[in-house]
């Protein structure tokens, strides 16, 4: 590989279709779905190694402390995170990445990836990377297309100019874009030899890129630029300009840019792949027994065929009998069961419940904050019981309460506890009480995590009851901040 590639991860999706285990709040990128990594995890590491450079990620305010904190696991300090102020689509996050790392090194390679594909053979993917790099050196945007091996109706189809033994990893022109296709023209697709699924993996220059952006989509060009300029920093974040990002139109980067372009080279992929964009893609990726079906956690199947049973809570025990083509999917707080042959149709249950307000539709019971994270236990008319974990030598904001007051009870570790103008340690099996009020803040000064029970009591106990005085994390007030 000649040009250093420079891994450009999109990690702003809510990814519903696989509730309840993903939700708004924590999205699938960063949920361990298929091992001990994260997707979001194993894509950092997929694009990372010799001839990578630092990866530069896209993602929401939300989830900015959860990329650090998942890259930091890994040992990867990315080049830098954008934070985009609201979704927008795959085409300008795509356009303020090429602007940031054009800044950095105009005309450098950018491969721009999702951060919810599972790639098991990360050293082939690297050598399809490193066969399409000649071609974006020379100015074309190159796409990757996978090797199908069923009908597939949820992607969209590439269409290759000549066949391709064993669709060897091999740069050509791209013909064509081909729609979603209905059972039908999906089956001849598939049987033609001449069509790849659109896996949404691009690799070209910032010049080229940036180039397409003014000759086909001006307009997402112009305003991602003004967002891009008028940034802030924000600690180790870039907070694209709000104003102006507003403007953008809500479009995917094929439609803006790629089915329009004339400069469109297509590489195959033939190894495995999965985008896991339902439940019964994480079933097919899944190791299952002689009858088709898989287990994961606290979760028993007998007499089941092809059917996927997924418990997350060691206090819940998920039992299927005589189930075929099933999904059932337990978590604390949520319970999904389905066809497998109607796991698309999710997204709609999700639309469903908040039409209702129920918070299952959006939010998890844990909720991670920059310093750790809580989880509700008990929640009554006027009073809430939480567990808190956090990390060694993580802060909680210095704040105060107009509407509640809160007593700890350390069960682990040893907190560093400021209330008003006293300030002293708490340790196992001791507690402190925080008059409603009070100017507080909790420390954990030591090696460990530190756990304890959070019991609120007050006449509203909602996240945004929080003014904010300082804060390590820099963030502003309300819930998140």
């Amino acid at each position: 590989m000649t040009n250093l590639i420079h891994p450009i991860l999109l990690c702003g999706g809510s990814g519903t279709r696989l509730w309840p285990l993903s939700r708004k709040s924590y999205p699938k990128q960063f949920v361990k779905l298929t091992g001990e990594q994260s997707l979001y995890q194993a894509s950092a590491q997929r694009l990372s190694g010799p001839g990578f450079s630092a990866p530069t990620i896209v993602t929401a305010a939300d989830f900015r402390f959860i990329v650090i904190e998942q890259l930091a696991a890994l040992e990867i300090v990315p080049a830098d995170i954008l934070i985009e102020p609201s979704a927008k689509n795959t085409a300008a996050a795509i356009c303020a990445a090429a602007l940031a790392l054009d800044a950095r090194a105009s005309g450098a390679l950018m491969l721009v990836a999702p951060s919810d594909h599972v790639i098991p053979d990360a050293v082939r993917f690297r050598d399809a990377v490193k066969a399409a790099a000649p071609a974006a050196s020379a100015g074309q945007l190159v796409t990757f297309g996978i090797r199908p091996n069923r009908a597939e109706t949820g992607y969209g189809w590439l269409e290759l100019s000549t066949p391709t033994p064993d669709f060897a990893p091999l740069p050509q022109p791209l013909r064509s874009f081909v729609e979603k296709p209905d059972l039908a023209k999906a089956e001849a697709l598939l049987a033609g030899g001449m069509h790849l699924w659109n896996a949404g993996i691009f690799l070209f220059s910032t010049n080229a890129i940036l180039e397409a952006f003014a000759n086909l989509a001006p307009e997402v060009l112009g305003a991602t630029r003004t967002a891009f300029e008028a940034a802030e920093k924000d600690l180790s974040f870039t907070r694209l300009a709000p104003e102006p990002w507003a403007e953008l139109p809500d479009i995917s980067i094929d439609y803006s840019v790629m089915e329009r372009a004339p400069n469109l080279t297509v590489v195959p992929y033939s190894g495995a792949w999965s985008d896991l964009g339902d439940w019964q893609a994480v079933w097919r990726e899944a190791e299952a027994d002689a009858s088709g079906t898989v287990t994961a956690g606290p979760a028993s199947a007998l007499d089941c065929h092809d059917t996927l049973l997924q418990a997350t809570s060691k206090a819940q025990q998920l039992v299927g009998i005589g189930l075929k083509d099933i999904i059932a999917v337990a978590m604390p707080d949520a319970v999904l069961v389905a066809h497998k042959d109607r796991a698309q149709e999710v997204k709609q249950a999700v639309a469903a419940l908040k039409a209702k307000a129920a918070p299952q539709a959006e939010t998890l019971p844990r909720d991670y904050r920059p310093w750790g994270w809580y989880e509700s236990l008990v929640v009554g008319p006027r009073f809430q019981v939480k567990r808190i974990v956090v990390h060694p030598g993580a802060s909680l904001s210095l704040q105060s309460h107009h509407h509640r007051a809160e007593h700890w009870i350390v069960v682990e570790g040893t907190a560093k506890v400021t209330v008003d103008s006293e300030v002293k340690l708490v340790a196992e099996n001791q507690s402190v009480y925080i008059p409603l009020g009070a100017v507080h803040r909790m420390e954990n000064p030591g090696k460990v995590p530190l756990t304890l029970i959070e019991v609120q009591t007050g006449s509203y106990l909602g996240e945004d009851d929080i003014i904010r005085y300082e804060d390590v994390y820099a963030r502003g007030q309300g819930a998140k901040g």
